[in-house]
């Protein structure tokens, strides 16, 4: 197994000194332990997954120490999804930066690896709960207790980075339909103006050719005449 890209003893720790009062800084701390265990990876469905096992992994074995009267345990893991879940909004606006990028410049969203990305924004949701239910099928039965709890509420309310990447994937694809709209617009504008110029080239051969004919005919009758 590869090795973690966060302080993982770090934030076992933090989890096992928590107190009831003192959780506020989980939240930080299991958001910012996300990102580093995304840092230096591509932001696939699996390496996302990944990172976000081994985060609650962490929070779960420093909750564990911590499970003392007076600690409110799915308190302590709610926190740790909670940041998992704003580290993901950063994962679904890098996604949106560079999905805009492609677009903005013309690509296709129906080619297959952006295809992919965009299908894979809508997984996002799915992908974090798939996280916590390995986290919580390798607990013992207290924290597993713990994280169906913290589970259930959030299956319940969905996530924020599992709404905003449904709409970041809406938007993407709203957007690439308006720009293919765009540029079908500006091809057959460019079509019109073509066959606009072609009737007018073809009129002025035309022209052309009747001035040449008549003149042929003008000179016909002068001989004639002769």
């Amino acid at each position: 197994m590869s090795k973690p890209l966060f302080d993982q003893e770090e934030l076992i720790a933090k989890f096992a000194s928590a107190s009831a009062k003192g959780s506020a800084q989980l939240r930080k701390a299991a958001s910012e332990a996300t990102l580093k265990a995304l840092q230096g990876r591509e932001l696939t469905l699996k390496n996302i997954q990944s990172a976000l096992k081994s985060v609650s992994e962490a929070a779960s074995q420093g909750a564990a120490k911590n499970m003392s009267a007076g600690v409110d345990v799915p308190a302590l893991l709610a926190k740790a999804a909670a940041g998992m879940d704003d580290a993901l909004l950063k994962a679904v606006e890098a996604n949106r930066a560079a999905l805009n990028q492609f677009v903005s410049q013309g690509a296709d969203l129906r080619e297959k690896h952006l295809k992919k990305a965009v299908d894979d924004l809508e997984k996002f949701e799915d992908a974090f709960f798939g996280a916590l239910k390995k986290t919580a099928a390798g607990a013992s039965a207290p924290l597993a207790g713990a994280w169906n709890q913290v589970l259930e509420k959030m299956q319940s309310a969905g996530t924020m980075s599992g709404a905003q990447a449904n709409a970041t994937a809406e938007q993407m694809l709203e957007q690439a339909q308006s720009a293919m709209r765009a540029s079908r617009a500006a091809g057959l504008k460019a079509a019109q103006a073509l066959a606009e110029s072609y009737a007018a080239m073809v009129s002025g051969v035309l022209v052309g050719m009747s001035e040449a004919l008549q003149e042929s005919r003008n000179q016909g009758l002068a001989s004639k005449r002769k």
